[in-house]
């Protein structure tokens, strides 16, 4: 008994002065901050994450080209209207229909792969592909088309928020963009 006192003695100031010395160092204490000194010696803090902040994830809005035939913006709220919160499997059966709606095209395609759909949109509907590689940055209205290799691919229309097909998104398909279309 005589032996462990005065450990524990000498533990218990060992532990005080680490925690001093830390003090001294410049470190804080901080649930909600992490205290770190760069490279230069200058302290900084850095918020700390302790769980999943879905409002601090910020989506570009997309922008309206003026150029663009207005009935592709109107195509698009059609769109959203009609949509569903999940997949129904049947995107360019839904995007077909609201570029019919809208007056986008005068019939509706016959391509049945979502796949296709961009080569009919140059060839029958008088729609040119755009030099934009990057989904967030299709104007409002354009139809993104997605391919795919042993499926049907995907097709969405970009709207002001998102994507919109048979179902809404706030990001685009994770598939590789073949190609954005839209209609002077």
């Amino acid at each position: 008994m005589r032996k462990i006192l005065p450990l524990t003695v000498v533990g218990a100031c060992g532990v005080a002065l680490f925690a001093t010395q830390l003090q001294a160092a410049g470190l804080k204490d901080s649930k909600s901050t992490f205290f770190f000194k760069d490279a230069s010696g200058n302290e900084k803090s850095a918020e700390i994450v302790t769980k999943y902040q879905p409002n601090k994830i910020a989506y570009p809005v997309a922008k309206v080209d003026r150029h663009l035939d207005p009935k592709l913006m109107q195509a698009a709220t059609i769109a959203e209207e009609r949509a569903h919160a999940r997949s129904r499997s049947q995107c360019w059966h839904y995007v077909k229909e609201a570029l019919v709606a809208a007056g986008v095209v005068s019939s509706r395609p016959k391509s049945e792969l979502a796949k296709e759909a961009g080569q009919e949109l140059i060839s029958s509907y008088g729609f040119k592909k755009l030099a934009v590689c990057d989904p967030f940055k299709a104007p409002v209205g354009a139809v993104l088309v997605y391919g795919a290799n042993r499926a049907a691919g995907h097709v969405e229309i970009r709207t002001k928020d998102g994507f919109v097909s048979d179902f809404r998104s706030k990001i685009p398909s994770p598939r590789p963009l073949l190609g954005v279309y839209a209609k002077s």
